[in-house]
């Protein structure tokens, strides 16, 4: 399969993940994938507050709290796409594909990590896609890892370039 990129340089790709305090190694794995995209595929990680889980809290009220944190952060005419373990399931060449379209269409994307225990109903409602990153599940601090590695490894597909090997 091959593409035509069609890249625009004001097109924005965002992660919106809950948790502002992630350790060191999460940083320096986003860091690493960071620097080797280009600034016109570039990805902002925009962090969302944890809420504070103790033995006595309403978790139904933490993931709320949560994405009230989230959705004030999307944009009306940004494309949303909530990451749930429902969502639909890409190979690397689809996803390529998917990213390709919806830049080309000029439209923002924004991806939409939850906590520890998942997005609201309200996240998911407002979301205009969901998609699953692997049938496996993740600690959510990892996850920026592997989305910036999956927007590299997208960027290199539409790009021609060796990292990806089919």
């Amino acid at each position: 399969m091959e593409f035509q990129f069609h890249g625009r340089e004001q097109v924005k790709i965002t992660l919106i993940a809950v948790g502002n305090k992630v350790p060191d190694w999460v940083d320096a794995g986003v860091a690493d994938y960071a620097k080797r995209l280009p600034r016109d595929f570039r990805l902002d990680i925009r962090p969302v507050p944890l809420a504070v889980r103790t033995r006595t809290a309403n978790i139904e009220q933490c993931i709320k709290k949560e994405s009230e944190g989230i959705l004030r952060l999307i944009k009306p005419d940004d494309h949303a796409v909530a990451l749930d373990e429902r969502g639909r399931r890409f190979t690397t060449m689809e996803l390529a594909g998917r990213f390709d379209a919806l830049r080309a269409d000029g439209i923002n994307i924004v991806l939409i990590a939850g906590g520890p225990d998942g997005l609201d109903e309200s996240c998911l409602g407002r979301a205009d896609e969901t998609w699953s990153l692997s049938a496996l599940t993740f600690p959510h601090p990892l996850v920026r890892i592997v989305v910036a590695e999956q927007l590299y490894r997208v960027w290199t597909v539409l790009n021609g370039h060796p990292y990806h090997r089919m």
